[in-house]
């Protein structure tokens, strides 16, 4: 407990037991005393309070009133003053005051992102003799130290912090837990080496487990949780679950009796929203594998709400966030495609209503998809109009196909597009998980490279790493007077501006650690012997072809230099000679164009006369089906993951489906997995 105010009395009236107290106080330095003060328990006041009791106090006191200035101040943000304070401690401290010292010193070199310098700190503090208060601050400075990268450290460190937190902390605790957990690849999951009494992480890990094995099965995932309890009574878990998981103990799902599928039915985009109405007919009626003998396809539950209204033109700053359809390439409309895979039993009888958004305003259309009684509306298509319904507080749940400028995170609203800084974000993990740290991004000098920069430069510093940097090229006349004169193309470029995602800071046990402090860096320039280790190049085919080999010129063709590219420049008819000439590149592309249904990618791509652009949004029609099955789901259960045609899918706290693609490489003439 804190003690009283100090009162002051007039002299002569103080009373034998202060006479007493004074006397006592005074012989402070004839051997170790019991302060009143406890530096080892909670701040409670401000630091001014502190502060002021440090001036009014003894020499024997005065030093623990410091100490818990400084841990308020911190608490305050108050960095400047914090050092000062720390700078004017005695050297000579009690064993008691050290170790408070230390823990203030690391976190104070924490918050200021030092974490290396604050590491040596943290390993002569003597949690033998801490309190408990102290135990769970100094594993919260452990915890910050870690920066949020999953391994077995910062496992226990979590597993050994919580049984000294109560309320909230306790509950954010288990769900850092799981967080970290989740954030393991199978494999690393897989792979960790623990001690036979390690009885709490086996629990763990063993309901990370049934997590993964039943996640996309909310009746099979509450059974297996209730049979790990019963396993494991004693786990932290078991007694308070990760709110992701009692969220979905709660879980029930959304009604897709009538799906509303609001789509461009005439314009520009009409194209695209033909491939995705297919692609999420084909899903509906469980179409997976054409056959020998195509059966005749099981038409569609459809209303198509026609209107005589003359139909609204697309707009070019408005398209649809596909990968392929950039706002520099348009694919030419086609018919819809009258071959089809074979159809297997419907996997559903929900009833679709289409509804065109190019022949009335988009308010009109959800007014009456919701008088019709629609339960789930998938769609709208285009940028402006997903904008409009977010704006609309609508009662609706509502799958987005596309991404507004600004998320705005509803309730009852998810977004789902196939974008290309959806790619990028991706491409920065491949390649960070390849243990590179110096891309150099080659990119359009167009809207869609500023895209790409922004998203891939934002996703790596939340990795991380360190600036971007990047160079634009041309048109492919331009490209080719490179390659005729022999420039080639230096890996030089400046740094990716990017306002980076807001990070996010750690308070736990009363210990509040700051989100990171970004800083600007200067402009420079980097060459191909500055250190650039790898090369993320957003091009067609065609400018594929004459920029890898503009590369080699610079570089040289035994580079060690690892070259990716996005799925933009993967399209059909590319021959042995050019996957010889892009041999080692690493791409990145659907798993339906990657193998992951070999007879379904024939049949559709015949389909739709190999046009991979279209292919992807047929694949993306197929995903919209299942996501909006799956759609309280992705809604209640932070970590909801599916795998999709488009990519494995996971939902972010704003419900906007991230895609993780599947990366292949260019080797002697075949295409393969890549490493």
């Amino acid at each position: 407990m804190l003690p009283s105010k100090v009162v002051r009395h007039k002299a002569g009236r103080f009373l034998p037991v202060i006479l007493a107290g004074l006397i006592l106080a005074a012989c402070s330095g004839q051997g170790p005393q019991t302060s009143t003060v406890n530096i080892q328990g909670p701040v409670t006041a401000s630091s001014a309070y502190y502060l002021q009791q440090a001036q009014q106090s003894s020499d024997d006191s005065k030093t623990d009133w410091q100490l818990l200035a400084i841990r308020a101040l911190l608490k305050e943000g108050k960095y400047p003053e914090a050092t000062q304070q720390l700078s004017q401690l005695p050297q000579q401290l009690s064993e008691t005051q050290q170790q408070e010292s230390l823990l203030l010193r690391a976190q104070l070199l924490i918050s200021q992102q030092k974490t290396k310098e604050a590491e040596p700190l943290l390993a002569q503090v003597k949690t033998g003799s801490l309190s408990q208060d102290q135990l769970a601050r100094y594993y919260s400075l452990q915890i910050a130290s870690a920066q949020g990268r999953p391994s077995l450290s910062l496992l226990r460190t979590y597993i050994a912090q919580e049984p000294l937190l109560k309320g909230t902390d306790h509950q954010a605790n288990i769900d850092a837990t799981w967080q970290t957990l989740t954030q393991m690849s199978p494999q690393e999951a897989s792979n960790l080496v623990i001690n036979a009494d390690e009885n709490v992480l086996q629990g763990w890990l063993d309901l990370l487990a049934v997590w993964r094995a039943n996640a996309q099965d909310a009746e099979m995932l509450k059974s297996g949780i209730k049979d790990w309890q019963t396993r494991y009574p004693q786990n932290p878990a078991a007694k308070t679950l990760p709110t992701q998981l009692s969220q979905m103990q709660n879980y029930t799902k959304a009604s897709t009796s009538i799906i509303a599928l609001l789509l461009p039915l005439n314009g520009q985009a009409q194209v695209f929203a033909n491939a995705i109405q297919k692609g999420f007919n084909d899903a509906k009626n469980g179409v997976t594998a054409p056959v020998a003998q195509p059966a005749a396809a099981q038409p569609a539950s459809a209303d198509a709400t026609a209107s005589t209204q003359p139909a609204a033109a697309g707009s070019a700053a408005d398209p649809i966030s596909a990968p392929q359809q950039s706002a520099d390439t348009t694919p030419q409309p086609q018919s819809q495609p009258q071959s089809q895979p074979a159809a297997a039993a419907p996997a559903s009888n929900a009833q679709i209503k289409v509804y065109d958004t190019s022949s009335q305003p988009i308010e009109q259309v959800m007014q009456q998809a919701q008088q019709d009684g629609a339960t789930i509306v998938v769609g709208p298509l285009l940028k402006s109009n997903v904008e409009k319904v977010a704006n609309s507080q609508t009662p609706l749940n509502v799958l987005a196909l596309n991404e507004p400028e600004k998320i705005q995170n509803h309730p009852n609203i998810c977004y789902f597009a196939l974008s290309p800084e959806d790619e990028a974000r991706d491409a920065a993990h491949h390649i960070w998980d390849q243990g590179k740290r110096q891309p150099l991004l080659l990119v359009p000098r167009s809207g869609l490279g500023d895209r790409v920069t922004n998203a891939f430069a934002q996703e790596w510093q939340t990795l991380g790493g360190s600036t971007v940097m990047q160079q634009r090229f041309g048109s492919t006349s331009e490209l080719k007077q490179g390659i005729n004169s022999g420039a080639g193309i230096s890996l030089s470029g400046t740094p990716v501006n990017a306002a980076p995602a807001e990070p996010q800071g750690v308070s736990i046990a009363g210990l509040t650690i700051p989100a990171p402090q970004q800083s600007t860096p200067d402009v420079v320039s980097t060459s191909s012997g500055g250190g650039v280790d790898a090369v993320y190049i957003v091009s067609t085919q065609d400018e594929l072809q004459l920029i890898k080999p503009m590369i080699a010129m610079r570089t040289g063709s035994r580079s060690n230099i690892s070259l990716y590219a996005s799925s933009r420049s993967a399209q059909a008819g590319a021959g042995p000679d050019f996957r010889l000439e892009m041999d080692g590149l690493q791409f990145s592309d659907i798993p339906l164009l990657s193998g992951s249904n070999p007879g379904l990618m024939q049949q559709t791509s015949k389909s739709f006369n190999n046009d991979y652009s279209l292919v992807r949004l047929y694949a993306m029609g197929m995903d919209a089906w299942t996501l909006a099955n799956h759609f309280n789901q992705m809604r209640q259960s932070p970590g909801f993951t599916l795998d999709g045609n488009t990519g494995k899918l996971s939902a972010d706290t704003d419900c906007v489906i991230n895609r993780k693609l599947t990366w292949n490489q260019y080797r002697r003439g075949e295409i393969a997995p890549a490493n």
